[in-house]
């Protein structure tokens, strides 16, 4: 596939993404308020993991805005949520507050360079639009692929998340787009916050946190621009690379902040047995990916328990841009994220590691193998 014919879907992903992000911090902002109760905003799943006003806004704008770019018949979309819980009537009220969400994010539309629909969007087209997310992907054919709100426990904490969007064709990932709105500029706020919660605004013109990153596979570049409030900076977009860094002793690894998502113990072992110095940078969501990008970070290790399988949606848009960063994403053996099997990552060789480079993924690898007879993994 030619890399030019993806660029209406580059161009359409990353203003959805920038529009989706639009929402999130508006509902963000919701959450954090002290005389709220959060109005019935987050819901619990089946396993316990919060889901959130934002997670279903984030899937029905995206939803309506690519079925009108690209027609909505052969549209194939795997995303994360279902409207299972939002259909039922004890669950008008979240349903009204998403249509709300979702109303007044598409009427911004045209400001991001995007359609917008003739008149409000109702609750059965709003549960349309979350619903034809779907798809259960696989090897053959195009399938975009959607975590409306990555890591929404960060979300619901006022601390990182991401919107993630990526669009597989042939079980290859062609393109990702990664918005992190509470993406700190200064690299120190990533892990303590920098008191990024405080409601104090920032110099007119200028960003403290926000951005959108995003590349296409096989063009070698990685880009990233600042979320501005009400609209896109078409000028200010700037290349990512990877940090240069191949000493683990001067490496910053990332981990996810719960314990559920990934074995500590076994990642500080890896860690000490490297010779690594610094205390990892606990972060959530695919957050992880973009400090890799921005050479924020040089490492992010995930081992999971091996009852749990991970998902296309968790990893598709955050492995292309670190790859096209110059970066290295395998798992444990050192193999490509296979995204050819559907909703999982099937066949994954104990966990995955994201490098900077070549060198110290290497170094990783050797000492998985090294460190994986003695763990109780």
């Amino acid at each position: 596939m030619a890399v030019e014919s993806l660029a209406t879907e580059m161009d359409t992903a990353v203003r959805v993404v920038h529009l989706a992000s639009s929402l999130c911090v508006k509902v963000q902002e919701k959450l954090r308020l002290p005389s709220s109760t959060n109005g019935g905003h987050v819901k619990s799943k089946d396993d316990d993991s919060p889901v959130t006003v934002a997670d279903w806004g984030v899937q029905a704008i995206v939803s309506w805005v690519l079925a009108e770019v690209f027609g909505g018949q052969s549209l194939s979309i795997v995303a994360e949520e279902d409207t299972e819980s939002l259909s039922k009537a004890e669950s008008l009220g979240l349903l009204g507050a998403v249509s709300n969400a979702v109303n007044e994010a598409l009427s911004e539309a045209p400001k991001y360079g995007l359609p917008k629909p003739d008149k409000p969007l109702g609750s059965t087209e709003i549960l349309e639009a979350i619903g034809r997310c779907n798809s259960v992907g696989g090897p053959k054919g195009r399938h975009w692929v959607l975590d409306p709100v990555d890591g929404t426990l960060g979300f619901v904490r006022g601390d990182q998340y991401a919107v993630a969007l990526a669009l597989i064709e042939n079980g290859k990932v062609l393109l990702g787009v990664l918005g992190c709105p509470n993406y700190p500029l200064k690299k120190e706020c990533l892990s303590n916050g920098c008191n990024q919660t405080t409601t104090s605004k920032p110099a007119a013109g200028s960003v403290l946190k926000g951005c959108v990153m995003y590349a296409k596979r096989g063009t070698g570049q990685a880009w990233m621009q600042p979320l501005v409030a009400g609209g896109i900076s078409e000028s200010a977009a700037t290349l990512l690379k990877v940090s240069s860094v191949d000493d683990p002793a001067l490496a910053t690894v990332c981990e996810p902040v719960e314990r559920a998502n990934s074995n500590h113990l076994f990642t500080a072992g890896l860690a000490n047995s490297m010779g690594v110095r610094k205390q990892p940078m606990r972060v959530y969501s695919m957050v992880k990916y973009a400090a890799i990008a921005r050479g924020d970070a040089e490492v992010f290790m995930k081992f999971a328990q091996s009852s749990y399988k991970e998902k296309i949606w968790d990893h598709a848009a955050g492995v292309v841009i670190v790859e096209e960063a110059g970066g290295v994403v395998t798992d444990a053996g050192g193999r490509d994220l296979d995204f050819s099997k559907g909703v999982y990552l099937e066949g994954l060789d104990r966990g995955i590691i994201a490098c900077s480079g070549q060198v110290l993924h290497e170094k990783i690898i050797g000492a998985v193998y090294a460190s994986w007879e003695s763990s109780s993994l």
